[in-house]
């Protein structure tokens, strides 16, 4: 992405420039290097100790293999932490949409008192003392440390991490092999009528990005409301973004709230026409699949993991302050070059 040869830094320029993005904020590498480091930066929370990778975490696929996720007190809120992967492509935010955002919404887990529970003027003195900051933030921003500049540093990280292909995009590149005959068998299923998963899990990036009722959660007597919180609109009760299936074997568990352990269980769940409720969306109906069509739909699901480009972003000649050479960082040791 970044290259130190001849002529590097304009073959670095377009490829940033690539990047879709807000014309507000568009992607530069010193705002990616920035990003990369406050997103592993334990400032950000009230304890300094928190930061945003201890629950989107790049082992679990950027999520945190729980059903929830504990904050800096221990609390726990009553939703399942989302994947970033494919999140820039996204207006709405979260997983009612309440952000228009990816700028809207980085801020807003560093001030929830159930997460990492901190005030922005703390927040902003403790890296304003902090070495690297302020000649990073004059870098990108042409500013001091400020929240903005924190927001859109972490939405341009975000933008910038990106995946390879995956078995599936191989496969419809033309390489035979590419697929299994099992997952060829679940890609069918996937893209017919009868599976009805592209009704939802549609694009590059296997999702609408638009809100549904599944049922999941919807019968007991604390129910989410979900996308209704949001427009107020009844038909939205129990309606929750559709989240994308790019690396979707590792970001178990599955569902708005983390109650379905494993893709086999999500399958089944769909199988059985999801959880009836009066606003369980018109296109969701018993499937009848047979259990090896079930495990052949499971197959294709985990055709859909590639590696990510975290550690080529960790390679970024800015990450590091090139004052102090040796700095510690908060960055996983095994990330670093």
């Amino acid at each position: 992405m970044a290259t130190r040869t001849s002529g590097g830094q304009a073959r670095a320029a377009v490829a940033w420039q690539a990047i879709a993005a807000p014309p507000d904020n568009p992607v530069t590498q010193a705002k990616v290097e920035l990003g990369f480091r406050l997103w592993f930066e334990p400032r950000l929370s009230g304890n300094d100790r928190m930061t945003c990778a201890t629950c989107h975490h790049h082992t679990t696929g950027f999520s945190n293999a729980e059903p929830t996720a504990a904050g800096i007190h221990g609390q726990r809120g009553n939703r399942n932490v989302p994947t970033i992967y494919a999140a820039a492509g996204s207006l709405e935010q979260f997983w009612d949409g309440r952000a228009g955002s990816l700028e809207a919404q980085a801020l807003q887990p560093i001030e929830n008192p159930i997460e990492m529970d901190a005030r922005l003027p703390d927040v902003i003195r403790k890296l304003e003392q902090h070495p690297y900051y302020p000649q990073k933030f004059q870098q990108a921003f042409g500013t001091g440390v400020t929240p903005d500049g924190m927001a859109r540093a972490l939405a341009s990280f975000e933008r910038a991490l990106r995946l390879k292909a995956s078995a599936f995009e191989r496969f419809q590149g033309g390489e035979a092999d590419a697929l299994t005959e099992q997952q060829q068998r679940g890609m069918a299923i996937f893209t017919s009528a009868r599976g009805g998963c592209v009704g939802c899990h549609s694009g590059p990036d296997f999702t609408d990005r638009r809100f549904h009722n599944t049922g999941v959660g919807q019968d007991g007597p604390q129910r989410d409301p979900g996308r209704q919180a949001v427009t107020h609109r009844d038909e939205d009760l129990g309606a929750f973004k559709t989240p994308t299936l790019r690396n979707v074997a590792r970001s178990g568990p599955y569902m708005h709230d983390g109650s379905i352990a494993t893709l086999e269980a999500v399958v089944a769940h769909y199988n059985r026409g999801g959880g009836p409720n009066a606003q369980l969306d018109p296109r969701l109906a018993p499937l009848g699949l047979t259990p090896p069509e079930e495990q052949d739909l499971v197959a294709f699901l985990r055709a859909l993991s590639a590696p990510d480009n975290l550690k080529e972003l960790a390679g970024l000649p800015g990450i590091r302050n090139p004052r102090r050479p040796n700095e510690p960082l908060a960055v996983p040791a095994e990330l670093l070059p």
